[in-house]
């Protein structure tokens, strides 16, 4: 089985940062008691072309004592925001097709989806509406 790399607050907000978004940030339980039990961290991007990138790892995964010790986040969910509002990607990209969240993605997924929403540009929205595509 292949290891997947665990993902902190700061790795996804370098991997946003790194792509050119605006970067807010949070971290839960191991820093504020009352959070949500479910609650690990949440990381939201906005990125130049309008789009805005929320990042969540809802929960720790824990391995067993021959892999890893502690708690590590191997998966998160992210959400796209357009307008303030959720939205799907244009026709013709893999992700946010008829959903508005993908979930359990590994590392490499995320930096696929974080390359794939920083290119898109606004205007494929306007004129995919004007097709009846979105």
């Amino acid at each position: 089985m292949e290891e997947r790399n665990p993902m902190t607050v700061d790795s996804v907000r370098e991997l946003l940062e790194k792509a050119g978004a605006s970067v807010m940030a949070r971290a839960g339980r191991s820093e504020h008691y009352s959070a949500p039990r479910e609650f690990s961290f949440e990381v939201r991007g906005a990125f130049a072309n309008g789009l805005e990138l929320h990042v969540v790892a809802r929960q720790f995964t824990y391995r067993d004592p021959w892999e890893a010790t502690g708690r590590v986040n191997d998966l998160v969910d992210a959400s796209l925001l357009k307008d303030g509002g959720y939205s799907p990607l244009p026709k013709g990209y893999p992700f946010f097709q008829g959903t508005d969240e993908e979930t359990g993605l590994d590392e490499e997924q995320l930096k696929e989806l974080i390359a794939c929403v920083q290119g898109i540009n606004p205007k494929l929205y306007e004129l995919q509406k004007l097709t009846g595509d979105l």
